[in-house]
């Protein structure tokens, strides 16, 4: 997977919010953080996976909380997909 940097990073109000713009194949390879962040699917589809889980998102799926400590990865399965993740600015 090609790792991508996010698109637009917005900090309001004590939260963080990482837009990405991602092409088949492309997203935020194997990591974890001390922080845990809410991932959102706005369009396309994309994967992301977990110790023991993988799960496919699109805009309709209820956004995915990934917690501290725990590795995880995304990956867009479709050219155009656009995900987002949310997390607070004093916890990263």
């Amino acid at each position: 997977m090609r790792l991508i940097d996010p698109i637009h990073r917005v900090t309001y109000d004590g939260a963080a919010l990482y837009i990405f713009h991602a092409n088949k194949g492309e997203g935020l390879p194997r990591h974890q953080h001390v922080y845990a962040h809410l991932t959102i699917c706005h369009a396309g589809s994309c994967v992301i996976r977990k110790e023991g889980i993988e799960k496919v998102i699109t805009k309709n799926t209820t956004p995915i909380n990934l917690k501290e400590f725990e590795w995880h990865e995304i990956e867009a399965l479709e050219d155009g997909t656009v995900f987002a993740n949310v997390f607070a600015v004093d916890k990263a």
